[in-house]
């Protein structure tokens, strides 16, 4: 069963050949997925790709201005179809707001834009902040990873396709667009 011919098929399968080529009966199919049991291999017996393993992001501030998440948001505009981008930058240890644009366009310029006047505003020395995104277009760019190398400021990613690993930004979406009083859409 776990030979090159027939690692691929299952035990129906196998079977079924063997009756078919070699007009063989060996046993059962229900017996073969007996045996194939009790040597533990009922599982996929292929080799198969395996995906790295990820660690999920440990982020611990122990005072200000030491670690700061940030993300991108869309609010929605006067017309159908006509979205903007609100950049966040939120610190891990206060959930202190330091900086935040809106924009008619979402692009690498405008977070370098608002990563450097934010570090600056706040006095961030170099070495001493970690930020924290997402794994979009934006945060991955190229402008912003050489911002950030510029300022010597250290990057953090959530995991691939995982959502919750930058809960901070995103609960703050949640509770600002279900507040009772956010508006349905912004005029432009």
């Amino acid at each position: 069963m776990c030979s090159e011919r027939f690692k691929d098929q299952a035990p129906v399968a196998v079977h079924a050949k063997l009756l078919d080529e070699d007009q063989q009966y060996l046993c059962a199919p229900r017996t073969m997925y007996r045996i194939l049991e009790g040597e533990n291999a009922t599982r996929e017996r292929r080799d198969r790709v395996q995906h790295p393993k990820y660690n999920k992001p440990e982020l611990l501030a122990t005072g200000p201005n030491q670690i700061w998440t940030w993300d991108v948001t869309w609010l929605r505009g006067p017309k159908k179809y006509k979205y903007y981008p609100r950049y966040v930058i939120l610190d891990l240890y206060s959930r202190f707001n330091p900086g935040w644009m809106l924009a008619h366009e979402e692009n690498g310029e405008l977070a370098s834009k608002l990563i450097r006047e934010t570090c600056a505003r706040q006095g961030i020395e170099p070495g001493s902040l970690t930020l924290h995104a997402d794994r979009g277009p934006v945060p991955k760019g190229k402008t912003v990873k050489q911002l950030l190398v510029d300022l010597d400021v250290m990057r953090s990613f959530s995991r691939p396709r995982v959502s919750n690993d930058n809960p901070f930004s995103e609960a703050e979406f949640r509770t600002m667009k279900y507040g009772p009083n956010y508006p349905n859409r912004f005029d432009g």
